[in-house]
C-alpha cells in the first residue's frame, strides 16, 4: 500500500511538471501562432474563400457562386495562354538558372585570385532592387537603346524587342537568370562545404579525372542543394511580377503576361476580386506541391 501510494504521489508530480512545460511551450509559442494565424492562415482562408465568391469591393458586397469562377478560368483562352507563358518563362528561366551558377561555385570554390572578389560580385545582382533592374533593362532594349545601337555598328539591323511577340519574353528571362545567378550561386557553394574532402581524395586515389569527380563526388553530394535550389527558383519564377509590370506590362498581344500579373489585372484593374482568387489560388496549390515534392526527394 506504501509502495502504490508513493508511486501515485510520484505520477501525479510528473503530470503536474508535464502541465507546466505544457503551459509554457503555449506561452512561448503563442506570438509566433497569433502572427502566422493572422498573416498566413486567415489570409489563405479568406483567398480560398474569395475564389467562390463574385463582386468587388467597389460594388455592394459579394456573392456566393460556387465553382463559377474556376469553370471560366478553365474555359478562358486567356488563361491558357497566361499557363502557357508562365510554363516557359519558368523552364526557361529555371535551366540556366541551376547550370550557370553551379559551374561558377565549383570554379569559386577553387584557390584562384580575386575569389572573394568575384564571389561579392556575383551576388550584387540578387540584392538589387528588380523594379530598378527592371527600368535598365527596357532602357537597353528599347527601340532604340543601347542593345540596337551595338547592333547597328555592326550591321545587324534593329529588333524591335520589347514590341515583338518573339522577342519581348526572352529580355524577360535574360533579367530573371541575371538576378537569380548570385543566390543560386551562394547555395551552392554552402552545399559545396558540406561534402567532406575525403570523398574526393578516394576518387582521386581510384584515378578519377576532374570530369568523374564532378559526376560522381559533387553532383551527388549536391542532391538535397539541387532539389531546394530548384524548388526555390521556381517559385520565384512563378511569382514574377515586377519585371512584367515595369518592362512589358504583359504585351505584346499578352505574350509575356504571366500569371502573377493576370491575378494583378483581374483584381486591381478589371476589379474581379473572385475570377483573381481563383487564379492565385492555382497559384497557391502549384507552390505547395513544389514544396511537398522537395520534402519528399529530401526525405529519399
Amino acid at each position: 500500500m506504501l509502495l502504490d501510494s508513493t508511486k501515485a504521489k510520484s505520477d501525479s508530480g510528473f503530470s503536474r511538471l508535464l502541465d507546466r512545460e505544457a503551459i509554457a511551450a503555449w506561452i512561448f509559442l503563442a506570438p509566433a501562432l497569433i502572427l502566422l494565424s493572422v498573416f498566413v492562415i486567415y489570409p489563405i482562408a479568406y483567398l480560398c474563400y474569395l475564389s467562390f465568391t463574385t463582386g468587388s469591393f467597389t460594388r455592394a458586397g459579394v456573392r456566393w457562386i460556387g465553382l463559377r469562377n474556376y469553370w471560366r478560368l478553365l474555359l478562358s483562352p486567356d488563361f491558357w495562354q497566361v499557363i502557357g507563358n508562365t510554363v516557359y518563362f519558368t523552364i526557361a528561366t529555371l535551366i540556366p538558372s541551376l547550370i550557370i551558377p553551379l559551374g561558377l561555385a565549383v570554379l569559386l570554390n577553387q584557390s584562384i585570385k580575386f575569389r572573394g572578389l568575384l564571389r561579392a560580385a556575383y551576388f550584387i545582382p540578387s540584392i538589387t532592387s528588380l523594379v530598378a533592374v527592371g527600368l535598365g533593362f527596357r532602357w537597353l532594349f528599347q527601340t532604340d537603346g543601347v542593345i540596337n545601337q551595338w547592333l547597328s555598328a555592326i550591321n545587324i539591323p534593329a529588333i524591335p524587342w520589347l514590341q515583338s511577340t518573339v522577342w519581348a519574353m526572352p529580355v524577360l528571362i535574360l533579367l530573371s537568370v541575371w538576378k537569380q545567378i548570385g543566390f543560386n550561386m551562394v547555395v551552392f557553394l554552402a552545399g559545396l562545404q558540406t561534402i567532406p574532402i575525403s570523398r574526393y581524395e578516394a576518387a582521386e586515389l581510384d584515378g578519377a579525372n576532374s570530369w568523374q569527380k564532378f559526376r560522381y563526388v559533387t553532383l551527388p553530394g549536391l542532391k538535397p542543394t539541387i532539389v531546394f535550389v530548384t524548388v526555390t527558383t521556381a517559385i520565384f519564377t512563378l511569382r514574377s511580377f515586377e519585371q512584367v509590370y515595369v518592362i512589358t506590362g504583359g504585351g505584346p498581344m499578352n505574350s509575356t503576361n504571366l500569371l502573377v500579373y493576370f491575378i494583378y489585372d483581374q483584381a486591381f484593374a478589371q476589379f474581379d476580386f473572385g475570377y483573381a482568387a481563383a487564379a492565385a489560388t492555382i497559384l497557391l496549390l502549384i507552390a505547395l506541391l513544389l514544396v511537398y515534392w522537395q520534402l519528399r526527394t529530401t526525405e529519399d
